[in-house]
């Protein structure tokens, strides 16, 4: 059985994407921060993208994907819009949905760490810790600064470590060295994840 995983980061994340791009958009003079193109937003689409990251923080996850789909409908390429939808459909449960956008955008803009985060979260909420790992690494080399990507990384490696005592343990259930490092193990793994499950 995979480790049940919960992904405290993700929205932390999210969030600091969402400040700068609604940063970005309230500043036009300035170049967008995500957007790779020099064709600046009208005042229709900065008013869509910024009512879509508003209902977006206030939950009201089928009007922000109605917002920001208007935005990405006369910017398809636009990176700052494609990932708010990537998190509107991760807040919907549409995983599927989410995982296809983030790595489109991995592939598009290879330098953002962030949705190889989200996309990592994604992988690790499954069970697949291995492809999370990876995923948080590549993260972690687009920008060596970027701390949430650390921070996961840092709970798949306990979580890592958590099944694999945990399977040491089934095969020696007295060894009393590997049942304190379990522990410790435990420990570190954030309050909101469930405790590692049995393999």
């Amino acid at each position: 059985m995979p480790l049940a995983v919960k992904w405290p980061r993700v929205e932390a994340c999210a969030k600091s994407l969402a400040a700068l791009a609604i940063a970005a958009a309230l500043a036009p003079a300035a170049p967008v921060a995500f957007a790779q193109t020099t064709v600046l937003p009208s005042a229709e689409q900065t008013s869509d993208f910024q009512e879509a990251t508003v209902l977006y923080r206030s939950g009201q996850y089928e009007r922000a994907l109605e917002r920001v789909d208007a935005w990405l409908k006369t910017r398809p390429k636009d990176a700052r819009g494609r990932f708010l939808r990537g998190m509107i459909l991760t807040q919907q449960k549409k995983l599927d949905d989410a995982s296809r956008i983030y790595t489109d955008l991995t592939q598009d803009f290879p330098e953002l760490p962030e949705p190889y985060n989200n996309l990592a979260a994604i992988y690790a909420e499954r069970g697949n810790l291995d492809k999370a790992r990876s995923l948080l690494e590549t993260a972690v080399r687009a920008n060596a600064k970027f701390t949430a990507a650390h921070e996961n990384l840092g709970d798949i490696h306990a979580r890592l470590a958590a099944a694999s005592y945990e399977q040491a343990l089934k095969l020696d259930a007295t060894n009393k060295n590997i049942a304190a490092k379990l522990k410790a193990v435990n420990d570190l793994i954030p309050a909101q994840a469930s405790a590692a499950s049995k393999p």
